[in-house]
């Protein structure tokens, strides 16, 4: 591992080679099932912090330099990865939400609990459920006019791609 890291990325390759390596070879590996995450507070800040300690290590910066982490997201032009992650959890919302009444996948997301049903004691595990909420929260969308929204693929795609549908 040492020799590869000298190799490519302590290299004298150009920034741009070396994101188009990170984007392609990187990513893949760490993005693989991070649709079915339900990631907490917690883990988006480690989440982040591993992407800017990659970042770093590709440009080049010590780690007893000062960089803030805006300067390394605007230099390399790279999207942070909780966004990323949450751009594809949403693409998988909607491709559910588009899906026929009866598949099981859309019937277990839109059912709400037994009358009977009570929660366990203690504090509430987050859930990929709950962690869509709080997305579609940040578009200022609640569950069902989601659930509208995404049977139009090319309206669902325009809003994941460039934010909010309402003011």
């Amino acid at each position: 591992m040492q020799s590869l890291e000298n190799q490519i990325w302590r290299s004298r390759l150009a920034i741009s080679t070396k994101l188009k390596l990170y984007n392609t070879c990187i990513l893949p590996i760490f993005l693989y099932g991070s649709v079915c995450w339900a990631i907490s507070k917690t883990d988006a800040r480690k989440i982040d912090a591993l992407d800017q300690w990659c970042l770093r290590m590709l440009l080049g910066i010590k780690s007893y330099r000062f960089v803030r982490n805006d300067d390394v997201q605007r230099l390399t032009k790279q999207p942070k990865l909780t966004a990323i992650i949450q751009s594809c959890r949403l693409t998988l919302f909607g491709h559910i939400m588009r899906m026929d009444d009866n598949a099981d996948a859309k019937r277990i997301l839109l059912a709400s609990p037994p009358a009977d049903w009570r929660r366990q004691l203690g504090r509430p595990r987050i859930t990929w459920h709950s962690t869509v909420q709080q997305d579609l929260k940040q578009h200022h969308l609640t569950l069902h006019e989601a659930a509208d929204l995404a049977q139009n693929r090319r309206l669902w795609r325009m809003m994941l791609t460039y934010g909010t549908t309402q003011s």
